[in-house]
């Protein structure tokens, strides 16, 4: 008995049962350059005088100190 999910052997010459491979298939809706140009290149070098942190985010760590500092010693 044959497997119910194939094919009969009498329809292989038919062109209705002849399907595209895996690579055939995937690549018919694919254009001809594929390759497309970085938008955010990875890695790269990184400049080591550039500090993760901005001038602002220092200045307003200073500021929540200073206030935590002067709460501390205005009100014991």
């Amino acid at each position: 008995m044959a497997r119910p999910h194939s094919i009969d052997p009498r329809a292989f010459s038919d062109p209705r049962n002849h399907y595209p491979t895996d690579e055939e298939f995937y690549a018919s809706d694919r254009p001809v350059h594929r390759e497309l140009p970085e938008d955010r290149p990875r890695g790269g070098a990184i400049d080591p005088i550039r500090h993760p942190w901005g001038w602002g985010t220092i200045a307003f760590v200073l500021f929540v100190c200073l206030i935590v500092l002067m709460g501390i010693a205005l009100f014991p």
